[in-house]
């Protein structure tokens, strides 16, 4: 992941242009049929090639659009947004039904009345929170488009809420079943921690140098806590070659599992991550009161280069292109996402298995 350059005024506030694009066409001409699993879509030789063995295979690759997401990844996420607005269409549809009214009644009603008034104090307010990354642009040049950008934040959790009511009195069963994706064991003893039967394995492929890595692991400590032997939780490693000190810290950890402190070891590291210099990472296993000989020989002799590339191999067959990457019941997310990620998915995996 890389940082995003920014504009001096948020992309949220700004007015979305139209884009219009005109072409040539020939108005008479007859759309073509969409192809049907069975026909073939090539020849060599004597041999043919469906589309159902066409798609078979391409839904394995990756699509660089995406990052790390396999094609598969990338249909089941937008249908899963399709439905998402499919169904809560449904929602207000049968409410507004059911009482009676119009659908606009239903959004004025249960919407727009609950959307709270914005006041000067709430646009200050705002402004003064963001004035660092405003770049000096006066509040006045901005009121309108802060006031756009606050009412449509508001109206966004109004209908949040309101869908969220609807839901909880409606039978609702999504039954599309995201891909899954299974990961090669760990050659060594893997570093993970809960119960080897919680309904919620999370693998997490990491990098001690990684800042995105350092920015996430708040975060999962967070989710660990929250759903505490519901999750089985590992860490597995994926140094990146642009990070130097990564693959030594990540074989000196494994050298502090096998005195049994990867996860102290672990925390450490997280802890100071610009001190993983060779002398960093013994003095941090003195620091443990770790067995400095064993620690050390281990380190030297590079004891786990193999298991680290085993790792990195089983990360790169699953797509995992960048740190972090979290497989959830075989689900990827990737990035240092905000709880609110972790939890949907959690959630949604716990909502499966009691069904």
């Amino acid at each position: 992941m890389s940082a995003m350059r920014t504009s001096p005024v948020p992309s949220a506030l700004l007015a979305a242009a139209a884009l219009l694009v005109t072409g040539c066409s020939a108005g008479s001409a007859q759309q073509s049929r969409n192809p049907a699993p069975t026909d073939v879509i090539a020849t060599v030789g004597s041999a043919s090639v469906t589309l159902a063995q066409l798609d078979e295979q391409a839904l394995q690759l990756p699509v660089s659009n995406f990052g790390s997401i396999k094609l598969s990844q990338a249909l089941y996420e937008a249908r899963r947004v399709a439905l998402e607005e499919i169904v809560n269409d449904l929602l207000v549809e049968q409410e507004a039904k059911a009482r009676g009214v119009t659908r606009a009644a239903i959004e004025e009603l249960e919407i727009g009345s609950k959307v709270p008034p914005l006041s000067e104090e709430d646009v200050a307010a705002w402004y003064r929170t963001n004035q660092a990354r405003l770049q000096g642009v006066p509040l006045d040049q901005l009121r309108p488009q802060i006031q756009t950008f606050l009412m449509q934040e508001r109206t966004r959790t109004a209908r949040q809420q309101s869908l969220g009511q609807l839901r909880d009195k409606t039978a609702v069963q999504v039954l599309l079943d995201p891909p899954r994706l299974t990961v090669a064991a760990a050659t060594y003893a893997a570093s993970s921690k809960g119960p080897a039967s919680a309904p919620i394995e999370i693998v997490e492929f990491s990098d001690f140098e990684c800042p995105f890595c350092l920015r996430a692991h708040p975060t999962v400590q967070q989710v660990l806590a929250s759903y505490g032997d519901k999750i089985r939780f590992t860490y597995r490693h994926y140094p990146l070659s642009n990070h130097p000190h990564a693959r030594p810290a990540a074989e000196a950890s494994q050298c502090a599992a096998e005195q049994g402190q990867f996860w102290p070891y672990h925390d450490l590291l997280f802890a100071d991550p610009s001190r993983l210099t060779d002398a960093d990472l013994k003095a941090r296993a003195v620091q443990l009161g770790l067995n400095a000989a064993q620690f050390n020989a281990c380190v030297d002799t590079r004891k786990f280069k193999d298991d680290v590339d085993a790792d990195v191999r089983a990360a790169d067959a699953v797509g995992v292109d960048g740190t972090p990457a979290f497989l959830i019941n075989g689900r990827m997310l990737s990035g240092a996402q905000p709880i609110e990620a972790f939890k949907r998915l959690i959630d949604e995996e716990l909502a499966n298995k009691t069904r």
